[in-house]
C-alpha cells in the first residue's frame, strides 16, 4: 500500500549515464518513497556525436538499481504521434498513477537559417514541443490529488538570454516551451498541479570538445561546466512539497554564465 509520502515521477530522456535525465532519476530514487518511471530512446543517441551509452540501456538501469519495486522503464520514440499517451499508459500500468512529470528529453537539431528545412523543423517540433504538450495533457488527465501536489517541469535552454547561433530548430522549439510555461501553469492551477521550466545552463553531458571547454572556463565564474547532478538538485527543489506556491516560472540555473564576456 502506498503511503501519503510516496509518489511516482515520470522522467523522460533517461538514456545515458552522463545525461541530466539519469542524474534526475538517481537523485529522486535517493529519496525514500519516490518511484521513478524512466523513459529512454537509445537509437536517437546512437545517431548523435555523443553516442549511446557504452553499456546500453541495461547499464543505465543497473546503475539506477535495476527495474523493481521503485524503478520502471520504457523505451519509446516520442516523435511518434501516439507515443506520449502510450508512455503515460505504461507508467500508470506499472505504478498505478503518475504524480509528477519531468520532461527532460530533447532532440538536438542544429542548423542556421540558410540550412533549415521543413523536415528538420518538423523533426525538432515533434519531439521537443508536440510530445511535451501531449505528455502534459496525458499526465493531467490521469492525475489524482496527491498530498505533495502535482508537478510538471519543462526544460528550456538559454535562447531567451542570448543568441543560439547555428541552432535555429532547437532554439525555436525550446523558446516555445519557455513561452508556454505560464499558460500551462494557469490551465492546471485549479487541479493543484504546478508547472515550471528549467534552464540548466551550460552542462556537459558528453557532447563538448576542447573548444567548448575553453569557452566555459572563460565565461563561467567557477571556471567549469554545470553538472547534471546540479540540474537534478534544482528539479528536486521544484518537485518538493515546499515548492507548492512556485508555478509558471522559468528558472535560470546557469551558475552565473557570463555569455557576453569577451
Amino acid at each position: 500500500m502506498m503511503t501519503a509520502a510516496e509518489r511516482t515521477v515520470l522522467v523522460t530522456g533517461v538514456s545515458r549515464r552522463r545525461g541530466i535525465g539519469f542524474a534526475i532519476a538517481r537523485r529522486l530514487l535517493a529519496d525514500d518513497g519516490t518511484r521513478v518511471f524512466a523513459h529512454s530512446y537509445s537509437p536517437y543517441d546512437a545517431t548523435e556525436p555523443w553516442g549511446a551509452d557504452p553499456g546500453g540501456i541495461e547499464a543505465v538501469l543497473h546503475a539506477l538499481g535495476g527495474s523493481g519495486a521503485r524503478l520502471g522503464h520504457s523505451e519509446m520514440d516520442l516523435s511518434e504521434l501516439t507515443a506520449p499517451q502510450r508512455l503515460m499508459d505504461a507508467a500508470v500500468e506499472r505504478f498505478g498513477c503518475v504524480d509528477a512529470l519531468v520532461l527532460n528529453h530533447a532532440r538536438s537539431q542544429q542548423g542556421t537559417l540558410d540550412e533549415v528545412t521543413g523536415e528538420t523543423l518538423d523533426a525538432a517540433w515533434r519531439v521537443n514541443v508536440r510530445a511535451v504538450l501531449l505528455l502534459v495533457q496525458a499526465f493531467a488527465r490521469q492525475y489524482q490529488p496527491h498530498p505533495s501536489g502535482g508537478r510538471v517541469v519543462l526544460f528550456t535552454s538559454g535562447q531567451h538570454k542570448g543568441p543560439a547561433t547555428g541552432e535555429v530548430p532547437y532554439a525555436v522549439t525550446k523558446g516555445a516551451l519557455h513561452q508556454i510555461t505560464a499558460t500551462l501553469a494557469d490551465e492546471l492551477a485549479e487541479r493543484e498541479i504546478t508547472v515550471n521550466c528549467l534552464n540548466p545552463g551550460p552542462t556537459d553531458t558528453g557532447w563538448a570538445g576542447p573548444e567548448q571547454d575553453t569557452f566555459v572556463a572563460r565565461h563561467m565564474p567557477r571556471g567549469r561546466w554545470n553538472t547534471p547532478s546540479e540540474a537534478a538538485d534544482v528539479i528536486s527543489l521544484l518537485l518538493a512539497p515546499q515548492a507548492a506556491t512556485i508555478t509558471g516560472q522559468v528558472v535560470d540555473a546557469e551558475g552565473g554564465f557570463r555569455r557576453f564576456t569577451p
